[in-house]
Order: C-alpha cells, then sequence, then structure tokens
C-alpha cells in the first residue's frame, strides 16, 4: 500500500483512539493512563512480532536509536499531550498538536533535506489550515466544557501542548534511515513500547508524585485503555513506521495529522452531535489539501 495510504489509515486509528482517551487520561492521569496503555499495548505488539516472525529483522545495533525515538515521542510526547489535554482539554490541547505536521515538514526539510513544492505544497498548506479551522470554530457555542473557560493552566498546557508537537515529530523522523534497511515495523513498535513503559515504571517506582494513580482502575477504563492501545499505539504507529519505509517523513507527518478532523464525523455518529459549521468548513479544506497532495 502506498505510504500516503498508510498515513491517512494511521490517522483513521488515532481519531477512533482519541474518542476513549479523554476519559480514561482524566480518570487515571497523564502518567498512568501512558503507563497502562503501553504496558497493553507492547503486550500486543510482541505477541504479534513472534507469531508473525518479524522478531527476527530485529538487530541490537537498532535497538538504542529505537529507544531514544521512544523516550522522546512516547515518555515525554505523549504524556505532554495528555497531561495538555487534562488543563486544556481536548479542543485546545488538540490544536497544539495539530502543529506537528508543521513541525514535521520543518524538521524533514532541515535533517533529511526533504523539500515540499508546487501543488503538493498547496495541499499541505490547506491540509494544515483545515485542520486548525476545525478544531478552533468547529465547537457550537451550547458544548461549553469548564475545560473552555480554565484559564488557571493555560500557560503550562500549552506548553506542553507544544512539547508533544515537536516530540513527535522529531521521534518519527529520526527513524527515517532506520526504517529503511530490511527492519520490521511490528518488532520496531514493540521495542519502542517497551523502552517506553520501562521508563514509565521507573518513574512510578522511584514514587514520583505526578506518575502515580488519581482514581482506582475500573473494568470499563481498562476496556477504554485497552481499545485506545490496540488502535492508536499497535495499529496507528506500526502503520507510520510502515510508512516510513518508502515515503517521505514530512507528508507523513502532515498527512497523519488529519485525525482531529476525523474526529468531527465520529462524534457526530457516537454522540448524535451535529457539527458546527466551523468544523464543515475545516473539513471541507482538509478534504482539498489531502485530495492535491495524493494527486501530485
Amino acid at each position: 500500500m502506498p505510504f500516503e495510504y498508510l498515513a491517512l489509515l494511521a490517522a483513521v486509528c488515532w481519531a477512533v483512539g482519541s474518542l476513549l482517551s479523554a476519559t480514561a487520561s482524566s480518570h487515571l492521569g497523564a502518567f498512568a493512563f501512558t503507563r497502562w496503555r503501553l504496558a497493553c499495548a507492547a503486550s500486543m505488539l510482541w505477541l504479534w512480532a513472534f507469531a508473525s516472525g518479524s522478531i527476527s529483522t530485529l538487530a541490537m545495533s537498532q535497538v538504542p536509536l529505537l529507544a531514544i525515538s521512544a523516550l522522546i515521542g512516547i515518555l515525554i510526547g505523549d504524556t505532554s499531550l495528555f497531561a495538555s489535554m487534562n488543563r486544556l482539554g481536548p479542543r485546545r490541547a488538540g490544536v497544539l498538536f495539530a502543529t506537528h505536521a508543521m513541525f514535521s515538514v520543518l524538521l524533514a526539510y532541515l535533517f533529511l533535506g526533504e523539500s515540499i513544492w508546487g501543488w503538493t505544497l498547496v495541499g499541505c498548506g490547506l491540509l494544515s489550515s483545515g485542520v486548525m479551522t476545525a478544531i478552533v470554530l468547529g465547537r457550537r457555542a451550547e458544548e461549553q466544557h469548564h475545560w473552555e473557560s480554565n484559564q488557571s493552566q493555560l500557560r503550562s498546557g500549552i506548553a506542553l501542548g507544544l512539547t508533544s508537537a515537536v516530540c513527535q515529530a522529531a521521534s518519527t523522523l529520526m527513524l527515517k534511515p532506520l526504517m529503511e534497511t530490511n527492519i520490521d515495523a511490528i518488532s520496531a513498535s514493540a521495542v519502542r513500547m517497551t523502552v517506553a513503559l520501562f521508563a514509565h515504571l521507573l518513574l512510578f517506582w522511584a514514587g514520583f508524585k505526578v506518575a502515580r494513580v488519581y482514581l482506582p482502575m475500573t473494568k470499563k477504563i481498562f476496556a477504554m485503555v485497552f481499545v485506545n492501545a490496540g488502535l492508536s499505539m499497535v495499529i496507528g504507529m506500526t502503520l507510520i513506521l510502515q510508512a516510513l519505509k518508502t515515503g517521505d517523513a514530512g507528508l507523513i507527518g502532515m498527512l497523519s495529522s488529519v485525525s482531529p478532523v476525523l474526529v468531527v464525523p465520529l462524534l457526530w455518529l457516537v454522540y448524535k452531535r451535529r457539527p458546527a459549521l466551523g468544523a464543515w468548513l475545516g473539513a471541507s479544506l482538509t478534504v482539498a489539501g489531502t485530495v492535491l497532495i495524493l494527486w501530485h
């Protein structure tokens, strides 16, 4: 499958998984939520790697880079995202995290020599504008949530949201040269999740206050965590790593950033909330940008 479609499929997985993340993250806390879903994701990935035989493609010399990528993208990046979400709410945190698409293009240009020109550049501009429009203008006036009026943690929430975006872009781009070798994406994902899990466990065992569980785990919350881990981390991140084997890292980051727009119809389907006009406008721009990118 072409890398563009792999990136879009990853965005679909992240969009569906995100419907479950806000409730579980608020219940457990950002660190505890990430720790639990890493445990679920690592278990699933290692079972998949051994069953498929992809473990044979993994070399010990490749582990250090995978570990560094995991610490940046998952330990710091994912945890920062959910901490930002807990402070600002899903909408405002989503705006900040969506900037990872632009960071991906910039870093790919600076460090990988990738460049985007012509109609593809126009498509990227439309896509980014559409994602931002859908998030910023996609809320109805009557849907005011207590997060929207929370100003007490605004600065820390913004800082954490931007940190998550930069870490997401950097951790993905640094794997581009590695994924062009014969390493299988499943084994690479398994190593990343395991390293990040042990880092989280060390923080928890060391007694860091931020790593504590807010509220006890329940069957309902565990189900949310498990499904989120399967969709977002097992399938979504593995698709991104597979896309890096053949595609430009900047374009992969750009196309995978459409998940906030994909959430709009999912919210309409699940919660029967008709999207606002701004959401339709943003979705239209995103679709137009995506079509231009795929066309060229």
